[in-house]
């Protein structure tokens, strides 16, 4: 049995002379969080559409659960939120989802299964027009895991929360995947991403540009150093760690080393005689991977420590 809980290969979608999915080969480990990152209108959208089979590529091939994409087999076993949820406004949140699940002929207790699990079991009887847009969000989130899918694929499940629904959102989908289940969503929050998937594609003008680990995107530890005199702080750092380790932007220097090495670094910086005025450890955020990958495309504005920045 493969790994891949999702694979694409050759994804192309076209829609007269646009083309808004361009050849994007990927895959979503079983009981892992995918998530795509791009800005609106990156082709995450579509692409999520096509593994699930609501709209069929141009060109290319997407398999869910060892499935072609969309056949009832696999269909039964995916759960989905695309778009934002739509539920009848006068209808309470648990009369919503049983509706749903009498069209997939499930019984009652899934309904009850799923409210719980988004945390909704107390609120089920309040009609759906009275909840929070966090609340509505949950539902739909409940909706998508009616009948325990082993695959949920979540479109922009945070839009318009605030910052307090968006962590509650962002811990449900956590305990998604600690349950077992693949969970693939889209983003174009960087934070958002950052904090809760364990593998990212990077989506740009319908193109996957990278595809790996959080970690290896943002790549290892680094130590940025402010010291005078510049020149003889870059030849003793080059010394202890190495040549290639050092990298100098006007009066500061990066240095790519564990933050265990800053002591001993700083004590030989001061021993001989050199002013230090900064020394702190450093990772790169998924916001400057994310400029660095795009650059020169028109796409990236802002700068790189707020992981909190929305990708527009």
């Amino acid at each position: 049995m493969t790994d891949d809980a999702i694979r694409t290969t050759g994804l192309t979608k076209r829609y007269g002379r646009l083309t808004a999915v361009d050849s994007v080969t990927m895959s979503a480990h079983r009981g892992e969080v995918y998530g795509f990152l791009g800005p609106n209108g990156a082709g995450k959208t579509t692409t999520l559409r096509m593994i699930l089979g609501l709209v069929r590529p141009t060109t290319g091939a997407a398999t869910v659960l060892g499935a072609p994409a969309g056949r009832p087999g696999a269909a039964r076993r995916v759960g989905a939120l695309i778009e934002g949820p739509g539920f009848y406004p006068y209808l309470s949140g648990r009369e919503n989802l049983r509706v749903l699940a009498r069209y997939r002929n499930l019984p009652a207790p899934a309904v009850e299964a799923a409210l719980a699990e988004v945390g909704l079991d107390g609120r089920g009887r309040d009609r759906y027009r009275t909840y929070s847009l966090g609340m509505k969000q949950r539902l739909g989130v409940a909706a998508a895991l009616l009948g325990d899918p082993e695959v949920v694929v979540l479109d922009e499940p945070t839009n318009g929360l605030d910052p307090a629904g968006m962590a509650e959102m962002r811990e449900l989908v956590v305990d998604l995947s600690r349950g077992g289940r693949t969970v693939v969503l889209s983003s174009h929050l960087l934070g958002e991403v950052q904090e809760i998937c364990d593998r990212v594609g990077v989506m740009h003008g319908g193109e996957l540009l990278r595809e790996s680990t959080v970690a290896q995107l943002r790549g290892g530890p680094t130590l940025h150093v402010r010291v005078t005199p510049t020149d003889q702080a870059l030849a003793i750092l080059t010394r202890l760690t190495g040549a290639g380790q050092v990298h100098r932007d006007g009066d500061r220097l990066q240095v790519d080393a564990p933050p265990e090495l800053a002591p001993r670094l700083a004590r030989e910086l001061v021993s001989a005689g050199l002013d230090v005025h900064e020394l702190r450890p450093a990772e790169r955020s998924l916001e400057s991977v994310f400029l660095e990958l795009t650059r020169g495309t028109g796409q990236a504005s802002g700068g790189e420590t707020d992981t909190q920045q929305e990708v527009v």
